[in-house]
């Protein structure tokens, strides 16, 4: 039910976003905003990148932290080829700093920045033996502020899961950001279709891990890497 919900959020989101998209009235209010964002950032164009990853990183780790925001900001400041570097390095960094925090600090803070409710949801389907595959749809199926703190606490190999989350979370970074260019250039039915292929996406993969999760429990001896 909380995945449903969380689908339905952002297929309303999405809806909203479209539908300004589609209005004068409201686009010309958004280009405003953009151009006075593009001044501010231009001005001071290396905080602004530092920034911008530093917020990224944020929206890795904490649910009601969102990059998805200012991303159109930064397409229409530094061009989509450096917007998805900076915004995938700052997911990676997010992701690795989340694991760190797991692995060193403990449940105690994880639960602080995650919830215990959701942490518990998720932990007895993480095993420190789960295979690279599994690992790859644990990134992508779930919210991205578990995943790292989860992995972390079952001291899942470090290595391995930076490489399973820098592959996992180059899809989703590409995607937001021509999600972000077509927002920009005002193309509601790419920006609807995008949109709509990561929502897809991420339910196809909850599903598999949804599915993966249960035929291979950890304590069972299907569990260990294969």
């Amino acid at each position: 039910m909380a995945q449903r919900g969380r689908y339905l959020l952002l297929l309303g989101l999405l809806l909203a976003a479209a539908f300004m998209l589609t209005s004068d009235a409201l686009h010309a209010r958004v280009e405003d905003v953009m151009r006075a964002g593009e001044r501010l950032i231009r001005r001071h164009s290396q905080w602004g990148m530092v920034v911008f990853v530093l917020l990224s990183m944020a929206s890795a780790m904490l649910a009601f932290v969102s990059s998805a925001l200012v991303v159109p900001f930064a397409v229409q400041t530094w061009g989509p080829g450096l917007s998805f570097v900076l915004l995938w390095l700052g997911w990676w960094l997010g992701g690795a700093t989340a694991y760190a925090i797991g692995r060193f600090l403990g449940r105690r803070i994880a639960v602080l920045l995650v919830g215990s409710t959701r942490l518990a949801q998720f932990e007895s389907r993480v095993s420190p033996h789960a295979t690279f595959t599994h690992v790859l749809l644990i990134q992508a199926a779930l919210p991205s502020e578990i995943p790292g703190y989860l992995l972390g606490l079952v001291r899942y190999p470090f290595g391995r899961y930076l490489a399973a989350l820098a592959l996992a979370e180059l899809p989703y970074a590409l995607g937001t950001i021509v999600l972000g260019e077509s927002f920009l250039r005002r193309q509601p039915l790419l920006f609807l279709a995008l949109g709509l292929a990561g929502i897809v996406l991420s339910a196809v993969s909850y599903a598999l891990y949804h599915r993966r999760a249960h035929a291979n429990a950890p304590d069972g001896p299907s569990s260990a890497g294969r």
